[in-house]
Parts: structure tokens; C-alpha cells; sequence
């Protein structure tokens, strides 16, 4: 990278002592860095972005491009802050202009996330969810300038496939959507006084109080090219289903939820509009909830500490508690297993000796068509 820009200079260097002038200097550059090259291309991610004639406010705009366009990336500059691409489009013309950095996602990146996004490929989702703002899908858990992958416009829906607590830092921005090279910065963790008052009454911590959490998400293609990725919880506001969403308290928030009716749990086939379809319908669910309370073991936390099933009785047009289980500690992944009205749910538990189970709950219909529960040992039935 040195090197080429070594050579860059050199070549403007030349150009300039050839003919003097700032167009002849502009066009220097524009023949050498064609000539250099990064042999890379990229993706466009935003809807629609402009090739421009340079990256000067007064540039021409010369090429309108859409989300999903392939671009091969000439060169890269940053100015005032920002990062540009030199790019060649594949248009019949070939136009070769300027765009920022931030409308296109290079093939690195892109597979970077695609592996990503293969590492959790047969995992169900454990949540659905959309943003409250623009925000960076990043490559980790983790606010740093080289690890952006897109940004994600406001609005847009994904799939939860798990999450991670992360001490907060109370001087974190609430968006998380800062530029790539313009990094918003932060003093790092301060002293909480209210946390270290409730610390010497004897309150218990708070989980809003002492973390911030980030989510590990699946988005559509439609959504972003980037398949996979981490988003900052600040924004992010979870799509509970609409017939159980009133069931939630205050005290206890719902944060995972699987379908126990109405389709195949192994069905891989299954289209996301038809899952949208059948989930739009009232059901039987099973959810896993959390307090706001630390629980911490060995220095992590549970997912969840509550599990309920909330059955729906189509012919009464309610729903009813089949199971709700005492305190637990347990981990994701939440997995249905099954078909019809014979499934199966498993999660992972922390037992009496303060290891980690694999626990599988069956679920059934009794004669009179109410759902039903085997509990797996070591669990109590709950009410």
C-alpha cells in the first residue's frame, strides 16, 4: 500500500513539473491511480448512491448506482474525514468516478460476513427485531473503526441468533453510526454513582445498569448484502409476536421465543413470508424471559433465569399457561424440535452441581385437546 503511494506521488510529482496547472495535476491522478489499482471490488449497500466526478463538494454526479451493483475499487482517499473510492462501474460506459466509502461494502468484508453468517447457518432464530435508528453492522461485539461492515438503515428487520453483555460504558453514544474513519470517541467505563449507592444499601445490580448487550444477527438480502453480523443493543427493538406481547411484565422481559404449532420444526423449506404468515396468527409459543437482575456464575450470565409455554385454545380464542417453570440459569441456543402437535424444545440449564445440561421438554395434547408438558428431571413443573 506504501509503495503504490510512493509511486502515486512521484507520478503526480512528474506531471506537475511537466505542465503546471491544477487541471493538468487532476488529470495526473486520475490516469495514474486508474493505472495502480486495488484489484478489489465492492458492493453497493445503500439504496442509491452516486458516482461522482470527484470528491469535491462542487462534483458532478455521473452515475446513479443501487444496492447490490458490483464496483471494482481503483483507489481510495480520505478527505475532510471521509473515505472515498475511486470506482469503475460495469455500465456499458465503464464510468469511472468517486464514491464515499461508506455506500459500498468491499468483497473482503462481504466475506467476512458470509462466514459469519455459515457458522450459525442451521441455527433457528431465537428472536426477531428491527432498528430504531441507522445503525453499524459490525464484524464483533465491539465499537472499534476497522470492524464496520454496513450501515443498516432505520427500520430494518433481522433475526436475533444470540447475544452477548458487555460492561457498559456510560459514555457510549445511545446509535452506534459513526463512519468508518470517523470513529465517534468515548472515555471509556465511568463510576456510576447511583449503581455505587445501591451497592452499599445491598441492592442487587442491574443488568440495564451494568451492561450493554449486542446482538448477533441474519438479515435478508433485501435488507443488506452483508448477511450476518453484530448490532449494538441500544436501538434495537425486539417484534414479539402480537398475541403474546401483552403477556410480558415489567419485571421480566421476553427475549427469545419459538412456534409450537402449526409447521414442521425441521422443515427447512419453509419460505420467510409463509413463517411470517403462520407467526402473524395467534398460536401456542414457547418463551424465555430474563429479570433485570445480575446472576452472574464464573463471570458470566445467564440468557435467560424463565420459561413459559403459553398455549392458544383456537375455540375460546385464548390463550392459557401450560407450563411456567421456576427460576432457572440457562444459555441459547433455544431449539423445536418436531412436527405437528408433538414437539420438542430444548435448552440448555444450569443444574444443582453447577454444570451445564442439555434439558429436552415434550410437549403433547391431552384428550381434551389441552397442551401439555413432560418436564425433564431436575426441573420443577412449575405453575
Amino acid at each position: 500500500m506504501k509503495t503504490r503511494k510512493l509511486f502515486l506521488l512521484a507520478a503526480i510529482t512528474l506531471a506537475t513539473l511537466a505542465a503546471g496547472g491544477c487541471g493538468v495535476v487532476n488529470s495526473a491522478v486520475d490516469n495514474v491511480t486508474g493505472l495502480v489499482g486495488l484489484n478489489e471490488t465492492g458492493t453497493v449497500i445503500a439504496k442509491v448512491a452516486q458516482i461522482r466526478s470527484s470528491y469535491a463538494v462542487v462534483a458532478a454526479d455521473l452515475l446513479e448506482v443501487k444496492r447490490g451493483e458490483t464496483l471494482e475499487i481503483l483507489d481510495e482517499i480520505d478527505f475532510e474525514k471521509v473515505r472515498w473510492y475511486r470506482v469503475r462501474a460495469l455500465d456499458s460506459y465503464k464510468t469511472e468516478g468517486w464514491i464515499e466509502a461508506q455506500n459500498i461494502i468491499t468483497n473482503a468484508l462481504l466475506e467476512k460476513s458470509k462466514k459469519l453468517a455459515e457458522e450459525d447457518r442451521d441455527s433457528q432464530p431465537q428472536a426477531t427485531a428491527q432498528l430504531r435508528a441507522a445503525t453499524n453492522l459490525r464484524l464483533s461485539p465491539e465499537q472499534r473503526d476497522d470492524n464496520i461492515l454496513v450501515k443498516l438503515d432505520n427500520l430494518s428487520t433481522f433475526e436475533i441468533v444470540s447475544w452477548r453483555y458487555v460492561p457498559k460504558s456510560q459514555d457510549a453514544s445511545d446509535v452506534d453510526n459513526a463512519r468508518r474513519g470517523e470513529e465517534k470517541q468515548t472515555r471509556g467505563k465511568t463510576k456510576n454513582a447511583e449503581i455505587e449507592a445501591a451497592k452499599e444499601q445491598g441492592e442487587p445490580e442491574k443488568m440495564d445498569e451494568k451492561y450493554d448487550i449486542w446482538y448477533k444477527v441474519r438479515l435478508d438480502r433485501s435488507v443488506s448484502p452483508a448477511p450476518a453480523g453484530w448490532i449494538f443493543g441500544r436501538q434495537v427493538e425486539l417484534q414479539m409476536p402480537d398475541d403474546i406481547v401483552f403477556y410480558q411484565h415489567n419485571n421480566r422481559k421476553f427475549v427469545a421465543w419459538q412456534r409450537l404449532d402449526n409447521f414442521d420444526a425441521g422443515d427447512k423449506s419453509l419460505s420467510r413470508s409463509s413463517d411470517q404468515t403462520k407467526a402473524a396468527k395467534p398460536g401456542s409459543w414457547v418463551v424465555l424471559s430474563r429479570t433485570n437482575v445480575v446472576k452472574a456464575q464464573d463471570g458470566i450470565e445467564p440468557d435467560f433465569d424463565g420459561i413459559q409455554v403459553m398455549a392458544y385454545d383456537k375455540y375460546n380464542e385464548e390463550h392459557y399457561m401450560a407450563y411456567r417453570s421456576p427460576e432457572v440459569w440457562g444459555r441459547l441456543p433455544l431449539k423445536v424440535e418436531g412436527t405437528g402437535d408433538n414437539k420438542i424444545f430444548v435448552l440448555n440449564l444450569r443444574n444443582a452441581a453447577g454444570e451445564m445440561e442439555e434439558k429436552r421438554f415434550v410437549t403433547f395434547k391431552d384428550p381434551k385437546g389441552r397442551l401439555k408438558l413432560t418436564v425433564p428431571d431436575g426441573i420443577a413443573t412449575g405453575k
